[in-house]
């Protein structure tokens, strides 16, 4: 399984290149049987102006988690993942450090697939709640 789980890391960390994702500094982290969980740094790149974490990177990072889980846990080979809605709740500021979002699976649908993705700091303390909602279409 490690094995496994460092070669899906490593090419969702290789697609990532020349991405939003890069810009953000998006790394994913692990990896496991139902999530999949990335980090991002808090620095003045993706703070709003009063120099907290700006809502939209948060959100950003919630849907790069949310549509890699769907890739990889739908066949990325056999579908195209698009998002088509998200929804946030902010509960917590912070200036620095990272941020880690675990996406888990709620609802693996054959067509819409939903997200939970929980957004935390360094401790563990919740600094967004997501959801995602996420479609396989064909690939042609």
């Amino acid at each position: 399984m490690n094995e496994h789980k460092e070669k899906i890391l490593s090419v969702c960390n290789e697609i990532c290149k020349n991405t939003l994702m890069e810009t953000l500094d998006i790394t994913y982290v692990d990896v496991g049987e139902n999530f999949l969980l990335a980090k991002m740094p808090v620095t003045p790149r993706v703070h709003q102006p009063d120099g907290v974490l700006h809502g939209g990177a948060s959100v950003a990072l919630a849907e790069s988690v949310g549509s890699a889980a769907s890739y990889i846990f739908l066949d990325g080979q056999k579908f195209a993942v698009r998002g088509i809605e998200i929804a946030a709740n902010h509960v917590k500021s912070i200036k620095e450090g990272f941020v880690y979002a675990k996406a888990s699976i709620l609802h693996k649908g054959r067509t819409t697939q939903l997200w939970e993705i929980k957004i935390t700091d360094e401790e563990g303390q919740l600094i967004s709640n997501c959801k995602l909602t996420t479609i396989a279409l064909p690939r042609k």
